[in-house]
């Protein structure tokens, strides 16, 4: 059901009162136009720049009539009993309420009884207030029906994309070099957006180069990001991060190749739904957070983090609220990928927190749960996890997850290629080191420790004004005793644990 019906339903049913929260109010005053026209009512508009005016642009009576003497006279109506069918959109409303008359001469409007509907009972016009904001008092709420504007689908995107470009390249040619699957990832990337931001991003892509191609939709990612402004509760990763820098991991790297497809339209006919997440427990240092970075390079979608840190509140109920707006934003944000690291750290608490925190961890965790197994926009979660035992045991439920891999300390081939991919990162050929004997060094150690290493003597040498050796990057593997010898007990349990519960990732 579109917007204008909605509206003209709600109308019919004899509401006095219909809210319209947005930003886009010319598109709502659109769908109040086509309303009124499908009722065949007139429409009057006010501002508080032009007063009460009738939407053909004839000055309405009174037109200079600030918002108390409009309602006033609304309210007197109702109450007499005039068969007014006017509809009256008055914008900005909420930023007279903190006027006590203004209020009052709503509130008098709002309590006349009901409006005349598609039956014909009832008295006196009716209001759509179409705010920006969405502060207005209590009672005004709960008189009054929202109406939330809905955004377009990927169909009218689709149309919408064709369309502008068609426009400017009226204007000036336009060179078009994209697939039909590049399409799709372009209007997969426009969703959660109004058709006016939805123009906007298209118009910025193509105007520098006047070309549209497959380069511009990181573009269009980073547009989206600074129109919704993720703001300081989830922090936007820019994820230039492939799937080759990382080493090892074939087993996790097949399973995300295989589903990244997954959520096309394709893949719905055929009978799939989109992968809801994975959860990435490990030693530290192997590669958890590298790996989702390189999920949202590879599947071209921004990568959001949350971290729990900044949701956390003094007042009571804050908490909560910040989380839902968090995964709110996250979904306006869809297609993405949502990386909780170290999800042991949010939620790990919740299973014994109504002692310590009054019950806030376990309401947030309920919270987290719940949105994780009924969200429908396509978000991805990655989580990671350094210590099992401290998560709850209904996260690790079926369903919750598509899959639990387990990351452990790399082998040897895959010792091998991270040393192989560090030397080459730093402008060093592999071929002049003996990577066997580094690999046979390195034993024990994550990718971020070789990493470290490498860096480390990358250091030492340029002090020395000397090129890195064999025998440099083996002395200082040697001289900094990785986690799996400081941590053997963590780890050798961790593993234990991870034996039949989880996927091995290599």
């Amino acid at each position: 059901m579109d917007d204008v019906t909605r509206l003209v339903n709600l109308l019919k049913s004899g509401h006095r009162c219909v809210r319209i929260v947005t930003h886009e109010e010319s598109e709502a005053l659109d769908v109040v136009v086509e309303a009124s026209n499908t009722l065949g009512r007139p429409l009057k508009v006010w501002s508080a720049v032009q007063g009460l005016r009738d939407w053909s642009g004839v000055e309405a009576d009174n037109v200079h009539d600030g918002a108390r003497a409009v309602l006033k006279r609304f309210a007197g109506e109702a109450r007499r009993g005039d068969l007014d069918r006017t509809i009256y959109a008055m914008l900005d409303l909420a930023d007279h309420l903190n006027e006590p008359e203004t209020l009052r001469a709503l509130r008098e409007a709002l309590l006349s009884g009901p409006a005349i509907g598609g039956s014909g009972a009832g008295t006196g016009g009716q209001l759509v207030l179409i705010d920006h904001s969405d502060r207005i008092p209590a009672t005004v709420e709960h008189h009054a029906v929202r109406l939330d504007l809905s955004l377009p689908d990927e169909e009218e995107l689709e149309a919408l994309l064709r369309k502008t470009v068609q426009q400017e390249h009226r204007y000036e040619p336009i060179e078009v070099n994209v697939s039909k699957r590049e399409v799709a990832r372009i209007v997969a990337n426009l969703r959660g957006l109004t058709r006016r931001q939805a123009r906007q991003i298209v118009r910025e892509a193509i105007t520098d180069d006047r070309k549209l191609d497959a380069s511009d939709i990181p573009r269009m990612i980073a547009s989206k990001r600074l129109l919704l402004g993720s703001g300081e509760l989830l922090e936007f990763v820019e994820a230039p991060t492939s799937m080759d820098e990382i080493g090892g991991m074939g087993r996790l790297k097949k399973w995300l190749a295989d589903r990244a497809a997954s959520f096309s339209k394709e893949a719905s006919q055929f009978g799939l739904t989109p992968p809801r997440g994975v959860l990435l427990l490990g030693v530290q240092g192997a590669g958890k957070s590298l790996c989702a970075k390189a999920v949202a390079t590879a599947w071209t979608r921004p990568l959001l983090r949350l971290d729990p840190g900044v949701l956390y509140d003094r007042y009571v109920g804050e908490s909560e609220r910040r989380l839902r707006e968090a995964l709110r934003q996250v979904e306006a944000m869809a297609p993405a990928v949502l990386w909780v690291d170290e999800i042991e750290k949010a939620l790990g608490s919740a299973s014994g927190s109504a002692a310590s925190d009054g019950g806030l961890s376990r309401r947030m965790f309920g919270t987290m749960l719940t949105w994780m197994q009924e969200h429908r926009e396509p978000v991805f979660l990655v989580a990671t996890a350094n210590a099992i035992d401290e998560l709850p045991p209904e996260l690790m439920r079926k369903g919750r997850f598509d899959e639990i891999f387990f990351v452990d300390l790399p082998g040897e081939e895959a010792r091998r290629a991270i040393v192989e991919l560090h030397l080459r990162k730093r402008g060093r050929e592999p071929a002049r080191f003996d990577i066997p004997r580094l690999v046979a060094a390195s034993a024990g150690f994550s990718g971020a420790e070789i990493e470290q290493a490498i860096v480390a003597t990358m250091h030492e040498r340029f002090a020395a004004r000397k090129e890195p050796t064999t025998e440099s990057i083996e002395d200082v593997m040697r001289q900094s005793p990785p986690l799996s010898v400081t941590m053997r007990e963590r780890i050798e349990k961790l593993r234990a644990w991870a034996s039949g519960r989880c996927v091995p990732a290599e």
